[in-house]
Formats: structure tokens, sequence, C-alpha cells
């Protein structure tokens, strides 16, 4: 009777553990798969004013964007003169936006690109961190 007792508690145990072990494998799998730029997407970029610019200027430049088709969410800095926005690339592009923006606003501006430099080491998920290791190991068996 014991013995019986035991033997399924321990089936049971070990199939809620595998059942666990698969959840996360999934879960982290779909986290760090390889997506297309789709509807979904969304990409950051940033302008930069080279002038000073008010509050008002900065009130006018967040309602223009925002009408702007593609574009989701506005962020504009009257202190350092910087414009900060997400879109979806699937309708829109940045650079036409920065360039509707100089000639709209007639401000001194430049869409702000980062250099190779900057790109190198801007990725949050090093290499040798122990999440891209699982990840890693994961997409290898899948």
């Amino acid at each position: 009777m014991k013995k019986t007792r035991l033997k399924k508690f321990l089936i049971y145990t070990f199939s809620v553990i595998f059942f666990l072990v698969i959840v996360l494998a999934l879960h982290i799998y779909m986290v760090y798969r390889p997506k297309a730029p789709g509807e979904h997407t969304r990409i950051l970029a940033r302008i930069d004013i080279k002038q000073p610019i008010t509050t008002e200027d900065s009130t006018d430049i967040t309602s223009w964007l925002y009408q702007q088709k593609g574009v989701d969410h506005v962020l504009v800095n009257p202190h350092s003169s910087i414009v900060v926005f997400t879109f979806f690339p699937v309708r829109a592009n940045a650079n036409e936006i920065a360039d509707h923006f100089k000639t709209r606003f007639h401000f001194k501006a430049d869409r702000f690109m980062p250099t190779a430099e900057n790109l190198k080491g801007s990725c949050p998920v090093a290499s040798s961190s122990f999440t891209y290791k699982v990840y890693k190991f994961i997409s290898k068996i899948i």
C-alpha cells in the first residue's frame, strides 16, 4: 500500500516537473525567436534639433507627429531639443517623417543615426549572458 502511494506520488511529481520544464522552454523560445518586421513591430527613432525650442514648439511637434501615419508614441524634450518617437515600419519610414518634419517646422534638425560603435555596445543581451546561452541551447533542440 505504501509503495503504490509513493509510486503515484513520484509519477505525479515528475509529470508536473516535466510539464513545467516544457512550458518554460516554450516560453523562452517564443520570447527570443527571430521575428520578421510586421504589424506589431515598433522601431524607435530620434530627431536632434540644432537650435533651442520652446514648450509651445514641443507641443506643436508632439501633436504633428501623432498625426503622422504609423507613429505610435512621441516624446519631445524642449530642454535638450530632442524628439523621440516610435513607429510601425510597415506603415511609415523614419527618414520621410524626419524630412517632412524639417520642411514643416523649418528647424535645423537631423535624424540621429547611431554609429557602428554605438550599435556594437547597445545589445542588452550579451552573448556571454546566461539567458542568451539558454536561448541558444533551446533553439538548437527545437
